[in-house]
This record gives C-alpha cells, structure tokens and sequence, in this order.
C-alpha cells in the first residue's frame, strides 16, 4: 500500500481520466467525457504546478461546469445536420402530398389513404375516390384542402 500513497496526486486525476473515459465507453450519454477531460486538466495542472489537494478540488469543480456547460452549449448549436430533417417527423414529410379520400369528408371529418396507411382528417366536404392535398396536422388529424 506504499506505493499508493506516494503516489503523486496528479496521477491519480489521470488515473480517474481513464476511468471516467472508459465508463463513457460503456454507458454512453456523452456526459462523463466532459468530466473526464476536466479530471485530465486537473491532473496535468496538479503535476506542473504543485496545486494543493482543496485547490486541486476547486480547479476539477471548476473544470467540469466549464466543460459541461461548454458541451451544451456548442451542441445546441450544431443543429440538424441531416441530410432529410424531416426524417422522424412523419406528418411534416405529408404536407403537400395528395392523398386520395377512402371515407368521404362530411361535416369537415373523413378519412384519407396516406401511403399503406388511413388517417382521419380534417378539411372540406369531398367524395370518397377525390384527391386531397395535405396542409398541416392537428395531432393526428391531417388538415386536408381539395386539390
């Protein structure tokens, strides 16, 4: 147990680094990176420097909601950098496509052919067979106008 507690400080903030970067391996979330790398930065600063054990405390402190806040921040605004933006938003991808009326819109309800799939919708009074294209949503009910 000698060596461990010679063990210079600044190691064992390198040492929780590791740590820290292989539990991220494992649990992903890409949280525990950020603490990771300011665990790193204490230990390189403890090593240089000479910090003490409650400045060595303060600066990870420190470290860690500049990293994490830093991480936040930047990954708001990546943004979508998608190819298709819409792809998980499948009543957006609908607006502008004509459907075909398979129950026949009265008193602004009916139900419309969307693909392999029939939606209630909402719109002007149609026949069933008529071609309808699709405005927008509300919720699941696609609002319909007469194309």
């Amino acid at each position: 147990m000698d060596w461990f507690e010679q063990l210079d400080t600044g190691y064992l903030w390198l040492i929780g680094a590791v740590v820290l970067s292989a539990l991220e391996l494992l649990l992903p979330g890409v949280f525990l990176i950020w603490i990771a790398v300011a665990a790193a930065l204490t230990g390189i600063a403890t090593l240089l420097f000479g910090v003490p054990a409650t400045g060595q405390l303060v600066l990870f402190s420190l470290l860690a909601i500049a990293a994490v806040y830093s991480a936040r921040k930047s990954y708001r605004t990546i943004g979508n950098t998608s190819a298709d933006p819409m792809l998980n938003d499948r009543i957006a991808r609908m607006v502008g496509q004509t459907v075909i009326v398979v129950e026949a819109i009265t008193d602004g309800r009916g139900r419309v052919k969307v693909g392999d799939g029939v939606w209630a919708a909402h719109g002007a009074d149609a026949a069933v067979g008529a071609s309808v294209r699709v405005t927008g949503a509300d919720g699941a009910t696609l609002l319909v106008e007469l194309s």
